[in-house]
């Protein structure tokens, strides 16, 4: 969204049982390449705030967040779709300021203050991460709320994902105190565990695992997956019954997942 175009409070960002945790008001674009990708990167990154300090010429007033959706969408037996979704958030955290370093006055300051506010509050989220996955309380409340960026990068952080961050540190003693911080925020992010599952239907996702178990058992008798009667010789008679059976759970559910999907005017 260009800053000309965006409210003076900032957008806000809502829930939802299908978007899960989105931004209200931002648009979406289709890309089917990596150049377009990149396009759509150089568009965001024009729109993003910047402003003149004394230690930085095009100093950054805000943080940015790109979001790369990949959605995977397979064809099941009996015509039904599966998809599985994966997402990326690229962050560029704006640095940490010292008013007295970088001189900023009136609505650099403000921004210098929002900044470091919304670092404090996702430097606190980190710490109750790596809190609880070291096992110091299992029970901790993660306050993802307390601001707007750790609200939307709420998945990123402690749901089923992976984080990588890099640090861009000062090798200058005017920079000492800042590179230390920096250098144990990292320290704090990297002792966050997450586990990371795929996303998709939890239907589908039985159907699947239960098509993986009956073509075990077919191996396991010698039957040819590819025929319904067999062929691979002597055959077990409780294996047999055994893959009969799932057999059936894997056509009872194709037939209710079938049943969800059929329109109200059918």
């Amino acid at each position: 969204v260009p800053s000309a175009s965006r409210p003076k409070k900032g957008l806000d960002i809502r829930e939802s049982q299908q978007l899960g945790i989105y931004i209200d008001g931002v648009k979406k674009r289709a890309v089917n390449s990596y150049p377009s990708i990149e396009a759509v990167m150089e568009e965001g990154t024009e729109n993003r705030t910047v402003g003149s300090t004394l230690m930085n010429a095009t100093s950054s007033r805000a943080h940015t967040v790109i979001t790369i959706e990949f959605k995977q969408v397979s064809t099941l037996a009996g015509g039904a779709s599966g998809e599985k979704v994966s997402m990326i958030n690229l962050v560029d955290l704006a640095g940490s300021e010292k008013a007295g370093q970088t001189g900023a006055s009136g609505d650099r300051l403000k921004e210098g203050c929002a900044i470091n506010k919304s670092l404090s509050a996702l430097g606190n989220v980190i710490e109750k991460l790596a809190d609880k996955a070291t096992g110091k309380n299992k029970n901790i409340v993660i306050p993802y709320r307390d601001s707007k960026l750790t609200r939307l990068l709420q998945n990123a952080l402690g749901g089923s994902s992976k984080t990588i961050m890099i640090c861009a540190i000062s090798p200058a003693s005017s920079n000492y105190e800042e590179t230390l911080s920096t250098l144990r925020y990292a320290d704090r992010a990297k002792r966050i565990k997450n586990s990371a599952t795929i996303n998709e239907n939890p239907q589908d996702k039985l159907i699947r695992q239960l098509r993986e178990e009956n073509l075990q058992l077919r191996n396991m008798i010698g039957v040819d997956p590819g025929s319904p009667g067999g062929g691979g010789g002597e055959t077990d008679a409780a294996a047999l019954e055994a893959l009969s059976e799932k057999q059936k759970e894997i056509a009872a559910l194709e037939s209710m997942l079938q049943e969800m999907q059929r329109s109200f005017t059918d």
